[in-house]
């Protein structure tokens, strides 16, 4: 699976983004999928994730309430819409598939997107 994802860019705190992850290949609805995000200097973080069918999703708790994960299997495409944003919501996001179904945990992740930059100013 290769995945692609887009849609970062520079926004005001308390504006939006939508950011998409595009997958290659015919079984994407196999697996869970998620995003992370990764700032500079820290660590690369959950941030949500969701089921091959889309029927169960996730969220960190710093985003709960604010950033929604969606899929639509039939083209072959995760989203994440992010509301409200803050400047500590700046960092690099990936999005990810895992062959295990959706996970917390990056190392179950199997495959990544090359990341796509969200910046937020105060």
């Amino acid at each position: 699976v290769q995945l692609q994802a887009y849609g970062g860019g520079l926004v005001q705190a308390g504006g939006y983004l939508r950011l998409s992850c595009a997958a290659s290949g015919r079984s994407f609805s196999s697996y869970g999928m998620g995003w992370f995000r990764q700032a500079r200097g820290k660590e690369r973080e959950f941030v949500a994730a969701i089921s091959r069918s889309g029927g169960t999703v996730d969220a960190a708790d710093s985003v709960k309430g604010r950033f929604t994960i969606s899929r639509d299997n039939a083209k072959n495409t995760v989203y994440l819409q992010m509301n409200s944003l803050k400047p500590e919501d700046t960092a690099v996001y990936y999005c990810a598939a895992a062959s295990t179904g959706w996970s917390r945990v990056l190392k179950l992740y199997d495959y990544w997107g090359q990341g796509t930059q969200v910046t937020v100013s105060s």
